[in-house]
């Protein structure tokens, strides 16, 4: 009797033992489907259509890359990056100016005595930065007097930053001969 019941009992854990074996695989393959299921959400909220990123440098407590809201402004970035350090030229930025996804804030360090100034933030490899440039950096370009320059800046108030050279076409007193004339001089990030 105990080698008739003795089968069936062993039978029984086997089966019990490869149930069990099986049974953490069903979880673990749950656990994979959930975790992909999960992933795209998880993406999708790290980055909000109304986020931007910046990329802060130069004389700042944290440089580093930025998630802003849109709609920012170039003081509240700093502000995140833990503010200018003592070196810092408050001058050499715009801190009014509205945040571009993909910017980068370049806060320069004041000049000592004897050394040039720092480039401007208006200026990238030799041309003007349209979108950063200040009114003085303006004039600097062939055919822009102080009228030209004061509609330039105008445009940009109340239309956002230019999307590209052309855009300049948009603000009165620019024709295509001047624009002809500036395009190899200005650069729009």
């Amino acid at each position: 009797m105990i080698k008739r019941y003795g089968w069936i009992v062993i039978v029984i854990v086997v089966f019990v033992l490869v149930y069990r074996q099986s049974q953490p695989e069903a979880e673990v393959e749950n656990a994979v489907v959930t975790e992909e299921e999960q992933v795209p959400a998880e993406s999708e909220g790290n980055m909000s259509e109304d986020e931007i990123v910046v990329d802060v440098k130069g004389a700042v407590v944290r440089p580093g890359v930025y998630a802003m809201e849109e709609g920012t402004r170039v003081d509240d970035v700093i502000t995140e990056a833990g503010g200018m350090t003592e070196e810092a030229d408050p001058h050499s930025v715009n801190l009014a100016q509205i945040l571009q996804d993909e910017m980068v804030v370049l806060v320069a360090g004041t000049p000592e005595d004897g050394e040039p100034a720092s480039r401007s933030s208006g200026m990238d490899n030799g041309k003007i930065r349209i979108n950063q440039a200040s009114m003085e950096e303006i004039q600097t370009l062939n055919g822009i007097g102080p009228s030209k320059a004061e509609s330039i800046m105008k445009y940009r108030e109340e239309h956002g930053p230019f999307g590209s050279v052309e855009e300049l076409l948009d603000v009165p007193g620019i024709g295509e001969k001047t624009l002809d004339q500036l395009k190899e001089f200005i650069t729009v990030p």
